[in-house]
């Protein structure tokens, strides 16, 4: 299986304008998971689809591949799914799958990208492939930036939600409690298929891209992160991966010194 890295990235996020190119340890925060994915051995080439020109310069003064894409995009999938057409015409040949990574993850773990690559040649059935990961308090779980995820039996997605899912109202155990990570798999003809369904109800209550997928019935299968990441949502959340780089990150530290 052939599959490509996207770095969907734009400008204008409402929660925190600007982000792609809020720096860490002086470098921007897309370039940061730029390199990171660059690490992966099962991704064969690493893009960042965009419609911002800075976006567009940075990724080329760094010497990265960039795809330019429609402003009119409010999900992630939707910009990478015309990404993934226009690398094609590129490239002049198709694609297998595309593996979806969001720009607000500079602290993802290369192993992890290869690990989804992995679990999507043992699944065939499926149409993507998603991290997840434990959630660790109770803070975490009441956040509404953090997407949770509640699986079946089998170990594929149930339900998606801002809110803390499964309630724990009513049982007295503990609940199991799930993150989903912005970085997942999709099969080509999923991924096109994806962008020509009409936004659903669900993606649009809980604004959460993967319950359109749930809605029409198509599989996503999960797979366990187990290196804790941070993902930045806010200034704060900025400062925290600042901080936690500087304390001891040897992948950042090989990058930043090229």
């Amino acid at each position: 299986m052939e599959v490509i890295g996207v770095i969907p990235a734009r400008m204008g996020s409402s929660r925190f304008p600007n982000k792609p190119l809020a720096p860490i340890l002086g470098m921007a925060m897309v370039g940061h998971v730029y390199h990171r994915a660059s690490h992966a051995e099962r991704l064969s080439e690493i893009w960042v689809a965009t419609c911002d020109s800075e976006i567009y310069e940075y990724v080329e003064s760094i010497g990265g591949n960039v795809v330019m894409t429609a402003e009119t995009h409010e999900r992630a999938t939707d910009r990478t799914a015309e990404a993934l057409v226009n690398i094609e015409v590129l490239r002049g040949r198709p694609i297998d799958a595309v593996l979806m990574i969001q720009g607000d993850e500079p602290m993802l773990v290369p192993s992890e990208l290869d690990d989804l690559v992995v679990a999507a040649e043992a699944t065939p059935g499926a149409a993507a492939v998603n991290l997840m990961i434990k959630i660790q308090s109770q803070e975490e779980f009441e956040d509404l930036n953090a997407v949770k995820v509640v699986a079946t039996i089998d170990g594929n997605v149930l339900y998606l939600s801002r809110s803390p899912i499964p309630s724990n109202r009513r049982f007295d155990s503990g609940v199991p409690m799930w993150r989903q990570l912005g970085i997942i798999l999709f099969r080509r003809d999923a991924l096109i298929c994806y962008s020509q369904l009409e936004p659903t109800p669900l993606e649009i209550i809980e604004s959460v891209d993967m319950n359109r997928f749930i809605e029409h019935g198509y599989s996503i299968k999960l797979v366990e992160a187990t290196h804790p990441t941070k993902a930045v949502d806010t200034a704060e959340d900025l400062r925290d991966v600042e901080r936690l780089m500087r304390a001891g990150d040897h992948l950042a530290d090989e990058y930043l010194a090229i």
